[in-house]
């Protein structure tokens, strides 16, 4: 099974408490003495050598100076705090620009990915969605979390994004489950566009589209949506915050959750066929 991302996270947390712990017993110190020398309480102590409470930067420097560790460790463990910070992103704090400078902040790193592989259980992935589907998307979103008005101009900014399709050089390896097809947003006239618009899609020479049939005998559960972007991280989007991968183990494992699902997908003319029999039942 996939490991929650938040998870995965949180032993990453403790891992780097680990190192804090082992720093201490080979200074020979007792946490109280580390304490008293960082002018903490003992408390703190525990928590952070147990994983229990998010260390800052100066906190990593003044326990390694108490410890008498060397500087380059001091320097090695700020560098894994500052990427345990930046992976986990709350969305609140994301969306306080409002979403179309959300959709707008993705774009730098957009353009510097080559290979995109994207899993997408519930919705169609934003570089394939029409005006239409992603303003229907994005209003409900914004009513959900209490946010500005701005679904159609994100809505535009998110359309923007899809000039990376055309633009040569990169590819696209999507694969969605079938319900995707058939979860509406936005009513029949909405989904009619968006399901003709991956008709058209599919003919593009940089964009793969699978889609998992809901009769397909099973070699890999659903699971949350994901995009792997070149081989450096997983980016995953959870209903309170979004998610960077870039622990080596982990990408390995989301890379082999990739292939499965791809392995269980149809594509060209019997994933036109489920598309078509999609907008059918329309």
């Amino acid at each position: 099974m996939s490991i929650p991302p938040s998870s995965s996270i949180q032993r990453a947390r403790e891992a780097l408490a680990v190192r804090l712990r082992e720093i201490r017993l080979d200074s020979g110190l007792s946490a109280r003495e580390v304490a008293a020398a960082c002018g903490w309480h003992e408390s703190k102590c525990s928590r952070m050598q147990s994983g229990r409470q998010a260390v800052t930067d100066s906190d990593i420097r003044a326990w390694c100076a108490a410890c008498g560790a060397d500087e380059r460790v001091a320097a090695e463990l700020v560098s894994i705090n500052r990427q345990l910070d930046s992976a986990y992103v709350e969305w609140r704090r994301m969306q306080r620009g409002g979403l179309k400078r959300l959709q707008d902040a993705v774009m730098p790193l957009w353009e510097q990915t080559a290979s995109f592989r994207i899993y997408e259980p519930g919705v169609v992935p934003g570089f394939l969605q029409t005006e239409g589907y992603a303003g229907a998307v994005l209003a409900r979103i914004a009513d959900f979390f209490s946010l500005p008005g701005e679904g159609d101009e994100a809505a535009k900014a998110r359309i923007d994004r899809q000039r990376l399709l055309y633009d040569g050089g990169r590819r696209f390896a999507v694969v969605i489950e079938e319900s995707v097809l058939r979860t509406s947003f936005g009513g029949v006239d909405v989904m009619a566009g968006q399901l003709g618009h991956l008709l058209d899609i599919m003919t593009l020479p940089s964009v793969s589209l699978g889609i998992i049939p809901f009769s397909v005998l099973r070699a890999m559960w659903p699971v949350e949506g994901f995009w792997i972007l070149d081989e450096d991280q997983v980016v995953i989007e959870t209903v309170s915050a979004k998610i960077t991968v870039r622990q080596v183990g982990e990408l390995d494992l989301y890379r082999r959750t990739f292939s499965e699902l791809s392995s269980m997908a149809v594509h060209g003319r019997a994933a036109r066929s489920l598309i078509m029999a999609a907008i059918a039942a329309l």
